[in-house]
């Protein structure tokens, strides 16, 4: 029985070990930006607490650690950008990198491999999915001709939350 107890304490131990070795390995590789201490699996989730504000809670961590922060919610790393000079070059020369959505599960199984207009990653089927879309669904004659049942379903809406 204590055999069994201390093995596992061990098997922990190591496993702890192995995940903050690969997390700091990881993190020498992306030559990230400056970050506050997180937590292990949940990041900087417990940063953003309720009582103040996420924008008050990310202005402090920015004006702390500068105008461009990486932070990690979960597993996923993200990157805040406050300072409105940064801003305009990452969406003026650095916009077709950052035009992009992260490939998750969820866009492979529910969007058809990536093809639909919501989950495509920026490229000639993206637009080519935009201009029909412009042409075909939001044009002024197509909108026009359903005006009628959009105003229908308004009415239906306002009628079922009175």
């Amino acid at each position: 029985m204590e055999d069994t107890v201390q093995y596992s304490l061990l098997g922990g131990f190591i496993l702890l070990l192995a995940v903050t070795l690969f997390q700091k390995a990881r993190k020498h590789r992306m030559k990230l930006p400056p970050s506050p201490p997180g937590r292990l699996i949940l990041g900087h989730l417990p940063l953003l607490k309720q009582p103040k504000a996420i924008h008050r809670t990310l202005h402090d961590i920015s004006q702390k650690y500068g105008p461009i922060v990486t932070l990690k919610f979960g597993f996923r790393t993200v990157i805040i950008v406050s300072s409105p000079s940064a801003v305009e070059e990452c969406f003026t020369k650095n916009d077709i990198i950052l035009a992009n959505r992260p490939p998750f599960l969820n866009g492979k199984v529910l969007n058809y491999n990536f093809t639909t207009l919501a989950a495509a990653p920026y490229g000639d089927h993206w637009r080519n999915l935009r201009r029909l879309t412009a042409i075909e669904v939001f044009s002024s004659s197509r909108l026009n001709t359903f005006a009628g049942i959009r105003r229908e379903e308004v009415k239906n809406l306002l009628r079922k939350n009175s």
